[in-house]
């Protein structure tokens, strides 16, 4: 019993560095085990949109609650299928429903929905995302968080979709941003509030150069 109990409290601690600390500890991941593809493409599959940390996910959703805890959130609103895990983290620490967009509609949505197009440039084609009108009531005040920020097409995407309800988007909350890419501009024209938890100026030499730096 009593080493159960340690091991729970080793656990405990873990978690808690790891959420007092959750920028920092995301750069170091970044560095130690994301794979830049020639000078254009991150890989950090292997802790965030692939295999899951949870751990770190958990780090991540508390920073998140703490940068948008004053904005009077009802709801979050993600895309599949990465933003989904990290998302919800969020959204316990804030104590609000989530709900996230599907990139094919189902079969089994029979009811209306709303819908915006995006256009995917890692995979070159454009879809439609969907909701479901039943999961997004109007005047509700709706955070937005994503994995990634570089065109802005998502979370453009999302917002539109999040408006076409009623809703108010109130913060768009992103993990890593390509700050050399347009899409934090393109946001923050058209009046969003944007917080990226890491933001890279630049890749050189297949490294990842932080706005730090």
């Amino acid at each position: 019993m009593r080493r159960i109990l340690s091991r729970c409290l080793r656990k405990l601690n873990s978690i808690k560095k790891e959420v007092a600390n959750a920028v920092k500890i995301l750069q170091e991941r970044i560095d130690q085990e994301g794979v830049v593809l020639n000078n254009r493409v991150l890989k950090v599959d292997s802790f965030l949109n692939h295999q899951v940390d949870p751990w770190l996910f958990h780090a991540i959703g508390k920073e998140f609650a703490r940068r948008f805890k004053d904005a009077g959130i009802d709801r979050i609103v993600t895309i599949e299928a990465s933003g989904i895990a990290l998302a919800l983290m969020a959204a316990l620490e804030l104590n609000v429903p989530l709900v996230f967009a599907r990139k094919r509609k189902s079969i089994l949505m029979t009811d209306d929905a709303y819908s915006a197009k995006v256009y995917s440039y890692t995979k070159e084609e454009t879809y439609d995302i969907t909701i479901s009108k039943r999961f997004l009531p109007s005047g509700e005040k709706v955070l937005i968080i994503d994995d990634f920020l570089a065109s802005g097409e998502a979370a453009m995407g999302l917002a539109k979709l999040v408006e076409s309800a009623g809703d108010e988007v109130v913060g768009i909350g992103i993990v890593i941003e390509k700050s050399f890419q347009p899409g934090r501009e393109r946001l923050e024209r058209v009046g969003y509030h944007v917080e990226s938890l890491v933001r890279i100026a630049r890749f050189e030499d297949n490294q990842c150069i932080y706005m730090e730096e």
